[in-house]
């Protein structure tokens, strides 16, 4: 998925209409907040502003009375001045669980945190500009994250498994699944061996193109999340099971009109969706792994934890993965060094002779 491929220009296209969609649904003070991130946020993330703020400020007209017959276009920035840190801390509570009859939904304090994150931008912009005094924000406490040592990911013996449950499947399934996975084995093969051995995300790909592929070089370009082009090299193994697939199952598709550079197929003729990859992860860590909820995600913890464990080189990991930022990258596998501290335990004995 290069960044001039077709399926690339239509993502970010179709994601651009979507926001300047939701831009028209939300009043102007909130308008001016989300044009003042444009040029330093990918549309994608707007995207996820807009869909945040539009539910703050729906949940103003439903549970505050205040602001009863109101649009959503209808709010003004003095409106937001006028609200209290219990308002706010109303809204989070809400966000935490809501059991109401048509819109019950509960998160968790990660999901909290990031919903909270373009309200609270909203209000130090307003800030920052002297558009606003007050800001109740600032009387509202972040969630408290911890941060997570016990992050999921797969042994080698786990990850051999999983490849072995393409190749042979379990006992348990029916003559009709038996078949379907014959027919996408290849495929299927390919791309969690790809996943598994350059920890590329999910997104990237279902982005592929074919002409992305160079056999030759063992190189795959892609566009990471930030919308930056990267070029990953891969070994002998990823060339032979994309090659397989390439020249096999790959050739006995015939691609719907639009569809013809992707890589990966559905059965259907179409790039394989987001959706799609996620679902034959998930069917197959269920029949190798069954003691673990594995995802799309947990294959690219595992390789940047078996790359790490190798090179000991975190600067490497974070730039095969594309992590901006370093500390990402040390904060996701802090955990290996629970590993280095158990290798510390019989390390020193005082009661043993000097050589």
């Amino acid at each position: 998925m290069g960044k001039d491929s077709e399926f690339y220009k239509t993502k970010v296209r179709n994601q651009k209409i979507k926001l300047r969609e939701l831009l028209d649904q939300l009043p102007g003070c909130a308008v001016s907040y989300i044009h003042s991130k444009e040029i330093t946020s990918q549309p994608s993330t707007l995207v996820s502003y807009c869909y945040d703020l539009l539910t703050f400020f729906r949940f103003l007209i439903d549970q505050n009375p205040v602001f009863k017959n109101y649009r959503i276009t209808d709010f003004k920035i003095e409106e937001l001045e006028k609200l209290q840190a219990e308002d706010i801390l109303e809204y989070q509570r809400y966000l935490e669980l809501n059991v109401g009859s048509g819109d019950y939904h509960e998160n968790g304090k990660k999901a909290i945190a990031r919903k909270m994150s373009p309200l609270r931008g909203l209000y130090n912009y307003h800030i920052l500009h002297k558009n606003i005094k007050e800001n109740p924000m600032g009387l509202v406490p972040l969630p408290r994250l911890k941060k997570d040592k016990n992050i999921v990911r797969m042994n080698h013996a786990e990850v051999r498994s999983l490849l072995d449950a393409i190749e042979i499947g379990n006992a348990s399934m029916s003559d009709r699944q038996r078949k379907i996975c014959e027919k996408t084995k290849q495929r299927d093969y390919a791309i969690l061996f790809l996943m598994l051995n350059t920890g590329i995300r999910v997104s990237e790909c279902n982005g592929l193109d074919l002409n992305d592929v160079d056999l030759k070089a063992n190189t795959l370009t892609i566009v990471r999340k930030g919308g930056g082009q990267d070029i990953l090299y891969f070994g002998d193994g990823i060339r032979d099971a994309l090659e397989t697939y390439i020249e096999g199952e790959r050739t006995l598709i015939t691609p719907i009109e639009g569809h013809e550079s992707a890589l990966f197929y559905s059965l259907q003729g179409k790039r394989i969706s987001v959706d799609a990859i996620e679902n034959l992860v998930k069917k197959y860590a269920r029949i190798a792994v069954p003691n673990k909820k594995i995802t799309p995600h947990k294959l690219r913890s595992t390789y940047g934890t078996a790359l790490y464990r190798e090179t000991g080189d975190i600067r490497l990991v974070a730039d095969v993965l594309g992590h901006e930022n370093i500390n990402t990258t040390i904060d996701y596998y802090a955990a290996i060094e629970d590993e280095h501290k158990r290798e510390a335990a019989n390390a020193v004995d005082f009661r043993r002779k000097d050589p």
